[in-house]
């Protein structure tokens, strides 16, 4: 529970902070070009029919300069209510009720100030990120695991074996790049090169790729294509679970699990997922003979090997946290002062939103959509410890996921508005706020059944991940 805690702490406190500074954005823009911002709300504030009483669903803090400010109880967002604009709050009906002014409408102003209205938030977050990867490496600088350091080396699928890898290789390069640390990025990189650099036993070969490896393909393979092995090591043990009551310790290694022998959680995750698939396929009758499982370990203390009988949970679980093979390496720190910080920031964040938009089109294949979830697969990104660097850096990816998912042209998001401010831009044509109101409520539901598919998604999965 305590992990739970200090997760959702995280994540309240990253998602109020870029709400805060999205949300900014417009606002600042809207007040640059003299537009009447009647409200603005960190976080969304539906009114509740408790039916004995009407919940209004926000709590205003105060008034400033004519604008209310509110905090709503619904962290999935937030607005500013802008007048003569039609968004998520406000209908074109309501726009002919209101009294504003007519030069302090949204709707009367030039198209190239409303167009940098709706931009200011997506630039507000990418901005943001590119401060905090800034502040990051001023304040701490750059640590990183140098990819000769990791003697553990990594673990491929068949696929990757039958072009010529081997488990324990340690992938250092390609034809175009060097790979100098460990990086998600080296997915995306094997797309694009013809040959790569591996260290087997000390020496550096060079193996040839196919013409075009496909990203989708090498992402959605299980096991994945090649993945930095882990020792099958307990990291720690949950109290009163299946692998507390066998008798397992922090620290112990599974060198088996049901008769098959393993030294790395890749393996172990592979002989779990067979046990996972067989209770999905039993439909809520799961004999016994599945649930009981016999593990080997290696004691940490003694080197002694132990043979354990352990019953899992009814959903397949052991009830452990594994260990952090990245801890184990030497890792190096590069320092920056007040000047190099700014343009090593700004240069980690673009390669950053490159790679995120490059990966982007795997969300949309059958398999990626699997991929997509809500607050629990954001929220078991951060760490299970309140540990800054690592939330802050967190804190400005997600700030760049934001700005991305907001820029394309979804109805009711920021991209939407953008897209149809250009298209009369292009045609010097204006869309009604009827036809705007329309083009939203389609979006609503397209980003309502988005949520869902999330939400789902992580029901279908432990939300923490806990083995």
């Amino acid at each position: 529970m305590e992990i739970f805690l200090i997760k959702a702490a995280q994540l309240l406190l990253c998602f109020m902070l870029l709400v805060l500074l999205h949300e900014g954005g417009h606002f600042f823009f809207a007040k640059l070009f003299g537009i009447r911002v009647k409200k603005f709300c960190i976080f969304f504030d539906p009114s509740i029919n408790l039916g004995f009483r009407k919940f209004s669903g926000t709590l205003k803090l105060f008034t400033f300069h004519g604008t209310d400010y509110h905090l709503g109880w619904l962290p999935l967002g937030g607005y500013v209510n802008i007048a003569g604009m039609v968004d998520e709050s406000t209908s074109a009906e309501d726009l002919e009720k209101d009294d504003t002014p007519a030069e302090q409408r949204f709707c009367n102003k030039p198209a190239w100030q409303r167009l940098l209205v709706m931009v200011g938030g997506v630039l507000m977050n990418f901005i943001t990120a590119l401060v905090i990867y800034s502040a990051i490496f001023f304040t701490w600088g750059e640590e990183y695991v140098p990819a000769r350091n990791m003697t553990h080396g990594y673990i491929f699928n068949e696929q990757a074996k039958e072009l010529g890898f081997r488990d324990g290789d340690i992938v250092v390069g390609t034809d175009k790049t060097v790979f100098d640390r460990w990086s998600a990025d080296v997915y995306t990189e094997l797309t694009k090169a013809a040959s790569v650099k591996v260290l087997r036993e000390g020496k550096e070969i060079s193996i040839d790729l196919p013409e075009k490896l496909d990203l989708v393909e090498m992402l959605k393979e299980t096991p994945l294509f090649l993945e930095p092995a882990n020792p099958s090591i307990l990291d720690s043990i949950m109290p009163g679970g299946p692998a507390d009551k066998a008798g397992l310790k922090k620290g112990d290694q599974i060198v088996a699990f049901n008769g098959k022998n393993l030294s790395t959680w890749n393996e172990l995750d592979m002989a779990m997922g067979v046990v996972s698939d067989q209770i999905a396929a039993a439909d809520g009758k799961v004999g016994e003979n599945v649930l009981n499982a016999k593990v080997v370990v290696c004691r940490h203390a003694t080197e002694n090997l132990d043979t354990l009988n352990l019953r899992l949970s009814d959903e397949g679980k052991m009830g452990v946290i594994k260990h952090n093979v990245l801890a184990e390496y030497q890792t190096e720190t590069i320092t920056y002062n007040a000047l190099t910080c700014i343009p090593a920031g700004i240069s980690y964040g673009w390669e950053k939103m490159c790679s995120y938009v490059y990966q982007l089109k795997f969300i949309f294949s059958s398999e990626g959509a699997k991929s997509v979830g809500s607050f629990g697969t954001i929220g078991s990104l951060f760490p299970s410890a309140w540990y800054w660097p690592a939330f802050w850096s967190l804190t400005a990816f997600i700030s760049i996921i934001l700005a991305v998912m907001n820029f394309l042209p979804i109805p009711m998001l920021d991209g939407g508005y953008i897209f149809l401010t250009l298209i009369e831009v292009i045609t010097r044509r204006k869309f009604s706020e009827r036809a705007i109101e329309r083009v939203n409520t389609v979006g609503f539901y397209l980003v309502l059944a988005l949520m869902a598919l999330g939400i789902f998604n992580d029901f279908a999965r432990m939300v923490f991940h806990i083995y």
